[in-house]
């Protein structure tokens, strides 16, 4: 244990994710050494995050605008949507370069042990964005990209169901390539991009 505001920093930067106490402890100790420009320069950037990003009003991506780059890309098909959990499924998404559409972003995945329900996600957003609510063009194909795990599988289960009714609509999966019980973000770009493109129809 350390003194003060030492130990308070620690203490903090162990509350991230992925961050244990001994590599808390190294970050800290590493800011002490770093130069006053620097830390200054972290600090501004950790204020710019909490006041400057917003989430996309169309996809629920982050963004600095109310509309993120992808959805105001007109390029982009907005008749092919790639429904993922987090935003940095959307980047694992991106970096394969296969996909050319846009994204719908449900801010987790299904987890009834942990008081996460269909209302706790923005499951209703996606239903209205399919049902045609206004300007948006007709969505035709509805890709699940859900992490290749229990959560992810009962959330793409659910999805499949209520998108059946839709009359027009494709749903397909990530095709197989993806391991089980790991995180979308990690996968690598050959294998994220052999799924994307061999996706299948549910």
């Amino acid at each position: 244990m350390f003194e003060g505001p030492v130990q308070d920093l620690i203490d903090e930067l162990g509350r991230l994710p992925g961050i244990g106490p001994k590599s808390a402890q190294r970050i800290a100790f590493h800011l002490l050494a770093t130069e006053e420009a620097d830390v200054t320069r972290l600090q501004e950037a950790l204020q710019k995050v909490k006041v400057g990003v917003v989430f996309c009003e169309v996809c629920g991506n982050v963004s600095e605008r109310t509309r993120c780059r992808i959805c105001s890309d007109a390029r982009r098909d907005a008749a092919l949507v790639c429904v993922v959990e987090e935003p940095k499924d959307v980047m694992a998404v991106e970096r394969t370069r296969e996909f050319r559409g846009r994204y719908h972003v449900l801010g987790g995945a299904l987890d009834p042990l942990s008081g996460i329900g269909p209302d706790q996600l923005r499951v209703r957003e996606l239903l209205t964005r399919i049902g045609g609510a206004g300007d948006e063009p007709e969505i035709t194909e509805v890709i699940l990209a859900m992490d290749p795990n229990t959560e992810g599988e009962a959330t793409a289960t659910y999805l499949v169901r209520l998108l059946r009714d839709f009359p027009g609509l494709t749903v397909t999966k990530l095709a197989s390539g993806l391991p089980m019980g790991g995180d979308l973000e990690f996968a690598d770009e050959l294998t994220l991009g052999r799924a994307l493109a061999g996706r299948r129809a549910l």
